[in-house]
């Protein structure tokens, strides 16, 4: 059974930081790459980082550019997003998935069972 599990949304104010966790027991972690996605009202899903299954390449989108940054620790299943210096327009729920490629853009599978249910990240004062 595929299973993508995220957490660690939450609250914070414009400015803050949250780090978000995707957990993957039910797959072979260390030999996918992974991808984080977020949807934020109104909007479409849009790709925010990637990283490739050994950890080795990692992308941003540019609205992630230099206040994101995604890594993983196979050991544990777990790909992170520490996400610092927060803003408003990054309110929306996160989800982790199965990629394709670690590539610009960021693209899942099409298959839903690749992806988690997402968290959410609301950042308001």
């Amino acid at each position: 059974q595929l299973q993508l599990v995220e957490s660690g949304g939450g609250l914070v104010q414009p400015g803050g930081s949250l780090r978000l966790s995707c957990a993957a027991p039910g797959l072979a972690f260390q030999y996918y790459n992974i991808g984080w996605f977020r949807q934020a009202p109104g909007k479409e899903r849009e790709g925010v980082s990637c990283i490739t299954s050994n950890g080795d390449t990692t992308k941003y989108a540019d609205s992630a550019k230099g206040r994101f940054s995604i890594s993983r620790d196979n050991a544990k299943n777990t790909v992170y997003l520490q996400m610092t210096s927060l803003k408003p327009e990054d309110t929306a729920v996160y989800s982790c998935a199965v990629v394709v490629a670690c590539a610009l853009p960021v693209k899942g599978y099409s298959d839903m069972r690749f992806w988690g249910k997402g968290t959410l990240v609301t950042v308001s004062s």
